[in-house]
């Protein structure tokens, strides 16, 4: 695929922060997606591509979207035919109180190479490049901790692992606990999450727990960038989402690995940070309709990682 893509993915996502990031804090968390999602489906339509979205948001919580099935790009007859995956705004709860951890992502691969799964749950595991190939969903966690801490050089007390935080995960919680691990809770945005396994900065070794499915492959996209590891299972929550992955071709208890997740080695991975995060600042509105972003793109090809300070000037801008 064409290395320029990147640049084009970029601004896709800073379109979608700088249009979110007006209602930090205003209590509205549809108003803000709605603004992403419109802002990102703008500035796709600029791109020479042929995109088909498998990955999209809002369907389990009747929020705006790109949809499932949608054709994006300019699709010019040289147009490159690809899959897209997105999350207009991951952490849309964290936009509307004014948390932390709100970024707006996309990832895009060649047709057919990232996974076409529905908008449900998914039982997720993530941790960075040391530990890559080693842990398993199908482990206990006791398990996988003990691989961790052989991987790491670390012993259990000195392990960090990140959950979501939901009644759902209290059983999980409790056994990190008894473990004698340390538990870093987060309240929205497992894309966030799931990266930070990859940074070692973040000082955060492992992500567990269940959140939605196109996270997940965002998620799996992303780590793939970095060298990390992710596994995935769909988790329906009732018969008839189990019914909608058998009419996909899908097995909801098949164990996904990065590879089911993202196929190849040719993804983009691009993310802007809308609220302050921990490894992405969030947007800055400057006096004279300037505005600040801060964003990451990332080649699984060459596992390139750069970030992108930008300054925009949303006079000369329209599409703001």
């Amino acid at each position: 695929m064409d290395r320029n893509l990147a640049l084009d993915l970029v601004r896709v996502t800073e379109a979608a922060a700088l249009s979110a990031a007006r209602y930090l804090g205003r209590g509205d968390k549809n108003i803000a997606d709605a603004a992403a999602v419109d802002s990102m489906r703008r500035m796709f339509d600029t791109i020479d591509m042929d995109g088909v979205v498998v990955i999209g948001e809002g369907e389990m919580d009747e929020a705006p979207m790109l949809y499932i099935g949608e054709k994006i790009g300019n699709k010019t007859q040289s147009a490159i035919k690809v899959d897209i995956a997105v999350d207009p705004l991951d952490g849309t709860n964290c936009v509307a109180k004014g948390l932390p951890n709100s970024i707006a992502v996309v990832a895009l691969a060649p047709r057919g190479h990232l996974l076409n799964a529905p908008d449900m749950y998914m039982e997720k595991i993530a941790v960075g490049p040391k530990a890559r190939g080693h842990i398993s969903l199908d482990f206990p966690l006791k398990a996988n901790l003990s691989i961790l801490s052989r991987a790491l050089d670390k012993s259990f007390d000195d392990l960090t692992v990140t959950i979501l935080d939901r009644p759902r995960h209290e059983c999980l919680i409790k056994e990190c606990r008894d473990a004698g691990v340390r538990i870093k809770l987060f309240t929205d945005g497992d894309i966030s999450a799931a990266m930070a396994t990859c940074f070692e900065h973040s000082g955060v070794d492992m992500m567990i727990g269940i959140g939605g499915a196109p996270e997940g492959v965002l998620a799996a996209a992303a780590i793939k960038c970095m060298g990390g590891d992710f596994q995935g299972r769909l988790a329906p929550q009732n018969d008839q989402e189990k019914k909608r992955c058998i009419d996909m071709g899908l097995d909801y208890n098949k164990l996904l690995t990065l590879d089911d997740l993202v196929k190849g080695d040719e993804v983009y991975f691009a993310a802007t940070g809308v609220s302050d995060g921990d490894f992405l600042k969030g947007v800055v509105y400057k006096p004279n309709k300037i505005a600040i972003t801060d964003s990451l793109v990332m080649r699984s090809e060459t596992g390139t990682i750069r970030f992108i300070k930008a300054i925009h000037r949303l006079d000369k801008k329209p599409i703001y």
